[in-house]
């Protein structure tokens, strides 16, 4: 799955403009190295974003192309 959808459909990002827009500006690493939108993740892979000050870890459990607003925090776990 494309990491922008996966930011998306994991409910980490609302929407999927955003979340590309993040991955064009360099706030989304995926296992240490700058991210695009189009780089495809797998299950354990590690996602660091940074908004401003703040910096997030996230481990990816599963991948789903549809879930429910209440599965949504099944697909991660925070770090």
């Amino acid at each position: 799955m494309r990491l922008d959808k996966f930011l998306k459909v994991s409910r980490i990002i609302k929407r999927r403009t955003v979340a590309k827009e993040a991955c064009e500006k360099g706030m989304v690493e995926i296992n240490g190295k700058t991210a695009k939108s189009s780089t495809e993740v797998k299950v354990g892979d590690i996602l660091k974003l940074t908004f401003g000050e703040k910096v997030v870890e996230y481990r990816i459990t599963q991948i789903k192309e549809h879930v429910l607003k209440d599965q949504a925090k099944e697909m991660y776990e925070a770090i």
